[in-house]
């Protein structure tokens, strides 16, 4: 794969990759990615990408930021009791171990796949 400048992120027309595509910092005002949506209270709202960043890296392939446009953005739905519930609910639930059954006090990793009690149970005897 050949290596990206800066130069080469530089196609706002969408002639080379299909849709406008600006450097890394280069985009214009008008457009902003999910995050920048998001601080703003808002979300691409079923919009299609309009645009993309792109940020070369040495020996990896570029970082790519989609982009909304910001005037058709919508305002987030604001979270319901019901909603709150469910995320309550999920969370507790990935605190719970499969192994003991009980609520480990912190959110399990998925690397482990149980509590560090039950993950190692051999260094927990010598402690």
């Amino acid at each position: 794969m050949k290596r990206l400048s800066l130069a080469d992120c530089f196609d706002p027309d969408g002639e080379r990759f299909g849709i406008p595509t600006y450097p890394w910092r280069y985009a214009p005002d008008d457009l902003a990615t999910r995050r920048q949506l998001r601080t703003r209270g808002l979300r691409p709202g079923g919009q299609d990408i309009a645009a993309q960043i792109l940020r070369p890296r040495r020996r990896r392939e570029p970082l790519t930021a989609y982009l909304y446009r910001v005037d058709l953005a919508r305002p987030v739905r604001p979270m319901t009791p019901a909603r709150w519930a469910a995320l309550a609910k999920a969370n507790a639930a990935r605190r719970r171990c499969p192994e003991c059954d009980r609520d480990a006090g912190y959110v399990i990793p998925t690397s482990l796949g149980a509590c560090v009690t039950c993950a190692f149970p051999e260094e927990q005897r010598v402690a």
